[in-house]
C-alpha cells in the first residue's frame, strides 16, 4: 500500500490521542485543531503523527510517533523534514524539540542538545517545557535558514 502524509483534520485527534498514547507520548496540551500537524496514513488507517507547535519565530516538534508495526520504515524521517521544511518556508529562526528518550534519532536532522536555560522564554512557557516533560528531558534545538544572528 501507498503510504500519504498529510495535514491533521480536527475530527482525527482522537485517532492522533490514541496513536500518542500506545507511544507513551504526551496528549494533554494537544492543541484542538491539529493545526500543522502532519498524519501518515497507509490504506486510510492512521500509521504517523507529527506536530509543530508555533510560537511566534519559533517552532515545537511535538507528537512524533509511528505506530509499531510500521516503525523502521522513514515514516517519521519523513514527517520530521516536512515539518522542518513548513517551518523554514514560514521564516521561523528554530525549532526546538523536548524528548526523554530520541536524543540519537533527531540529532540526524541537526537537532543539538541545549541547556534549559538558555532556551527561550517562548518554549519555556508551554505546558510540555513547563511541567508535562520532566525536568530531566533532552531540551534540542535546530537553527532554519532565516535564524538571526
Amino acid at each position: 500500500m501507498t503510504l500519504q502524509i498529510e495535514n491533521a483534520r480536527p475530527e482525527e485527534k482522537e485517532l492522533v490521542i490514541s496513536l500518542l498514547k500506545e507511544a507513551d507520548l504526551l496528549t494533554e496540551d494537544l492543541p484542538n485543531g491539529l493545526p500543522d500537524f502532519l498524519l501518515a496514513k497507509e490504506g486510510g488507517v492512521l500509521v504517523g503523527v507529527a506536530g509543530l507547535e508555533l510560537l511566534g519565530s519559533l517552532g515545537l516538534l511535538r507528537s512524533v510517533a509511528v505506530s509499531p508495526s510500521h516503525q523502521g520504515q522513514g515514516i517519521a524521517g519523513q514527517m520530521v523534514e516536512q515539518l522542518l521544511v513548513n517551518a523554514d518556508q514560514q521564516g521561523l529562526q528554530a525549532v526546538y524539540l523536548i524528548t526523554n528518550t530520541a536524543v540519537h534519532y533527531f540529532d540526524r536532522y541537526g537537532f543539538m542538545p541545549v541547556d534549559r536555560e538558555q532556551v527561550p522564554e517562548a518554549i519555556q512557557q508551554t505546558r510540555q517545557f513547563s511541567g508535562l516533560c520532566p525536568s530531566s528531558a533532552v531540551v534540542m534545538k535546530r537553527n532554519l535558514k532565516h535564524q538571526t544572528a
